[in-house]
């Protein structure tokens, strides 16, 4: 008995050394990574609806680009809805392809898409893809292969072995398509079979991605264009890539970036404004849910002042194991404030998706965490229409019945159970 116990303790000695270790590792990078960086350090203050004009205004003026009218956009569900779109956009491309992603990995799905570019690219279509050089590290050297003999021009961002910290811990995140500057898609979809399906299993992810029509098509186009000139050097201009557009929808829509490296704080204050804004309800979906501080403190406070806060989160088939450790070591705050916490049960959710007051609605590929507030570039899709907010609300409403309620227990906490949960706190802030 007594041996038993100084083997587990062992065991666990063990495992906390090397959850320090990770830790120690991980705020390291991160830190230089975030050295320099603008932060907000207060607050934001309620001051207006997410349907007041204020709001548009305060969105478009410290966001970038403002809302623009005019714009159609569809909700794709699942990859079974997802890659057919994509797949025959692309098929249909006569001028030129803009492709932009984290992941991208060997398999069924992998190699149809890079066929599909390659064959355009054959055709005469200018084909360009930025491919992150640690989420695509299994991309597989035959599909880059056909997309390069065929033409297409690959730039890969950020090299895997680059010496400098900094620029390793700054990925592109971000999952643009822009085919003829006409017709774009944003989302949380990678290029994985994982995606494929509609989620009928842990083996297939729960997803969302859009396909866009319309003048905010430009605003995307413009957003791709910033990595393709800062990994290949040239500027794309012209009709080709920016036609002019007309109206094709009763959308507003604004598209906006991401972009750390560049002191740009651009998730962080649209996650802080529409919260802040929120009067009635704020629905959150989010696959590494992760908010800091100064987040926590305004998801409380916006319970506290009666809106309804919910947030569904991956359950036990989360791809990072880390994040949910160290999430959930914040649950207790939140669900004690008012907070309603939902985990997925069914397969690992992925969706990148907020909800306010039945009017705003952001969509794309930034997470609630500190890797995309600070480390990674991204791009979402914020949009003021009722009719798109009422779609994503039936989606939030369907993913919450396949999910569990997180509670407390009678002495106001979670069952966390694990030491490891504590290790994973350490770099919560840096994930």
């Amino acid at each position: 008995m007594q041996r038993t116990k100084s083997k587990r303790s062992k065991i666990g000695r063990r495992d906390g050394v090397v959850c320090a270790l990770v830790a120690l590792c991980v705020f390291v990078l991160a830190g230089c990574a975030a050295s320099g960086e603008k932060k907000i350090r207060s607050e934001v203050t309620p001051l207006y609806s997410a349907r007041a004009p204020e709001f548009r205004q305060a969105m478009g003026s410290l966001l970038g680009p403002g809302f623009i009218p005019g714009n159609k956009i569809v909700t794709l569900v699942n990859g079974d809805q997802i890659f057919p779109a994509m797949l025959g956009a692309i098929r249909g491309a006569r001028k030129s392809i803009n492709f932009e992603t984290y992941v991208y990995r060997d398999g069924v799905i992998g190699r149809e898409l890079a066929m599909a570019l390659a064959e355009r690219a054959r055709a005469g279509v200018k084909v360009h893809a930025i491919l992150d050089a640690q989420g695509a590290f299994k991309v597989g050297s035959s599909n880059l292969a056909t997309l390069r003999d065929a033409g297409v021009e690959v730039s890969i961002y950020h090299s895997m072995f680059w010496l400098d910290p900094r620029r390793y811990n700054n990925r592109t995140h971000r999952k643009l398509l822009i085919i003829d500057g006409k017709t774009a898609f944003i989302g949380g979809v990678g290029i994985a079979d994982l995606w494929t399906g509609h989620a009928q299993d842990p083996k297939h992810w729960r997803d969302n991605h859009y396909r866009v029509t319309g003048p905010v098509v430009a605003q995307m186009q413009a957003i791709f264009m910033e990595n393709w000139l800062k990994t290949n050097g040239t500027l794309l201009h012209g009709n080709d890539y920016f036609p002019p557009l007309g109206s094709t929808g009763s959308s507003l829509a604004q598209a906006f970036k991401g972009s750390p490296r560049n002191g740009g704080i651009d998730v962080e204050e649209m996650y802080l404004l529409a919260i802040a804004s929120a009067q009635k309800s704020l629905l959150i979906e989010n696959a590494y849910f992760l908010p800091n501080e100064m987040m926590r403190k305004a998801l409380v406070h916006a319970a506290q002042r009666g809106v309804n806060v919910e947030v569904i989160v991956p359950g036990k088939h989360i791809d990072q194991k880390l994040v949910r450790y160290a999430s959930r070591r914040h649950y207790p705050e939140l669900v004690s404030g008012g907070v309603k916490l939902y985990e997925y049960e069914s397969t690992m959710v992925h969706v990148k998706l907020m909800i306010v007051d039945g009017i705003f609605a952001s969509v794309g590929s930034a997470n609630l965490d500190n890797r995309s507030i600070r480390l990674n570039d991204e791009a979402n899709l914020d949009v003021l229409d009722s009719r798109f907010a009422a779609e994503q609300t039936r989606l939030f409403e369907a993913d919450k019945r396949r999910s569990r309620p997180m509670t407390l227990d009678s002495k106001g906490k979670l069952l966390l159970g694990a030491p490891f949960n504590q290790a994973a706190g350490l770099v919560s802030p840096q994930l």
